[in-house]
């Protein structure tokens, strides 16, 4: 059974969780390109509202697709076609270095389409919570799948 027929509207999953580190901030600074004092200026950043570098929201984003890959089964990932779209992206509150964050979804919709490797998309409600249980970064998703 392919992912499209065995996943139903209203189903949830909840990821592992993950630690952003100093090395992924520096990492991820290097890899984009975005040295924005926001995430690298750790003198500047301790007066402002912050109190102290905050993570990449770009980087957040990132570490919720690998979070979400890392959760399927083998025959999930080969059912994946593609990363389709994102919609209504909101980073609701700052990620710091030492934050532990994981990923909840809920299946939205799915939509049949005409392709011809993939049975349709999947529309996700995505949510990436902090330790605390506060949401930093929500988003709808859509991946084209068999």
């Amino acid at each position: 059974m392919s992912t499209f027929e065995s996943i139903d509207e209203g189903e949830t999953s909840t990821t592992a969780r993950r630690t952003v580190t100093e090395a992924d901030v520096t990492n991820f600074a290097g890899v984009s390109g975005d040295f924005n004092h926001h995430h690298t200026d750790a003198e500047r950043m301790a007066n402002t509202e912050y109190g102290e570098r905050i993570v990449h929201g770009a980087f957040v984003f990132s570490a919720m697709t690998g979070l979400l890959w890392q959760s399927r089964t083998p025959e999930q990932r080969d059912d994946v076609i593609a990363f389709y779209g994102v919609d209504a992206l909101r980073f609701s509150a700052p990620t710091y270095i030492g934050d532990t964050i994981h990923v909840e979804t809920e299946v939205l919709e799915k939509a049949e389409r005409e392709h011809p490797r993939a049975n349709g998309t999947i529309r996700y409600s995505v949510s990436v919570l902090d330790q605390n249980g506060e949401t930093v970064l929500s988003c709808e998703l859509l991946s084209l799948v068999r």
